[in-house]
């Protein structure tokens, strides 16, 4: 704490005690680097002050605004909370480390930092910056991400947590591991801990904290159809619990493995849609990629012209305008395409 200056890495969340403001940042910023969320917390901040202008928020603006952030369960998540907030506490924030737990979308280190920032509550705040700081300066070695690492960090972050000043101890100790004991390129000749850092003294920084997990990823197949009646293209919604639930999408066959137009043709999908030849081709696109989490996204998309009488329209399609096809939210890989071709 004698080490921390309010004034360096300034952030517009940073001091913030508005406990929605600093919930909308959070939120934003889970699994989010600091660049990228800024703008779009900027934007959330102005387009809905308040939780009632969260909570009534149309769910496809809502989506729209999110596009191009990721993980959009977040975004859904970041809704139904905000609509709770709305009707069961009247659109006013709860105050409770508790209710803020359980808030959707909210676990133990958001409703930490709401709690510590918003409230002054002696709740630790224990992101990826406190796991390698208190891994580092304690020497442990057992894995973060392991059910025995998170209880030995959690319960040793609540232990040193200053209890008086627990949002300026938290916002300390994660700008410390962010700016000083970083995962790459730590500043341990000045930092003010070196003396006493078991890992500084063992030259073990660059070995901790130790994690065990590896992320298996899954390539997934998309074979978009852009089916072009005029002016006017279909699209639909995803409504599925799968990846970019609730987000648009051209109607689309998924694939095992990468494979050819001729293959794509072959699939029962294809002949729910064209049962005879109303239509002709018009392009074929070459990969778009897409890296998720736990998948890669590997995208075709076909630009095809079908008849006025067109047959075999789902019924959870919409024919909208070509030039319309901007004010929908679309994952970032349709997004790409769209941006490059339209």
């Amino acid at each position: 704490m004698k080490w921390y200056d309010p004034k360096d890495r300034p952030m517009p969340w940073k001091g913030e005690k508005d406990p929605y403001l600093i919930w909308l940042s959070e939120i934003i910023l889970q699994q989010t680097r600091v660049e990228q969320g800024l703008k779009y917390y900027i934007k959330f901040k102005e387009k809905y002050p308040k939780v009632a202008d969260l909570a009534n928020a149309p769910e496809d603006e809502l989506m729209k605004n999110w596009e191009g952030l990721g993980y959009y369960s977040r975004a859904r998540n970041l809704h139904a909370a905000a609509k709770f907030i709305h009707q069961e506490y009247e659109g006013a924030f709860p105050n409770t480390y508790e209710e803020i737990k359980a808030l959707k979308g909210v676990g133990d280190y958001t409703a930490a930092a709401i709690s510590s920032f918003g409230f002054g509550l002696p709740y630790a705040v224990v992101d990826g910056n406190v796991y390698r700081v208190l891994a580092r300066f304690f020497g442990i070695d057992t894995p973060t991400d392991s059910t025995e690492g998170k209880k030995k960090i959690k319960t040793l972050a609540q232990e040193l947590l200053n209890k008086k000043k627990p949002g300026i101890y938290n916002q300390a100790i994660m700008d410390f591991g962010a700016t000083v004991c970083k995962p790459k390129g730590t500043l341990c000749e000045q930092c003010v801990l070196n003396q006493n850092c078991k890992a500084f003294a063992l030259n073990k920084v660059d070995e901790l904290p130790v994690k065990k997990k590896k992320i298996k990823k899954k390539n997934r197949y998309f074979h978009y159809l852009i089916l072009n009646q005029g002016e006017n293209i279909f699209i639909q919604k995803r409504i599925k619990n799968d990846i970019w639930k609730n987000l648009y999408q051209f109607p689309v066959i998924e694939t095992v493995k990468e494979v050819s137009w001729n293959d794509v043709k072959k699939k029962n999908e294809f002949s729910d849609i064209f049962s005879d030849d109303f239509y002709g081709i018009l392009s074929h696109s070459a990969s778009y990629v897409q890296e998720l989490s736990h998948r890669t996204i590997i995208a075709h998309f076909h630009e095809i012209k079908v008849d006025d009488d067109f047959p075999k329209a789902k019924k959870d399609w919409l024919l909208i305008k070509r030039n319309e096809i901007r004010g929908f939210a679309f994952p970032k890989i349709i997004d790409l395409y769209i941006t490059k071709e339209y």
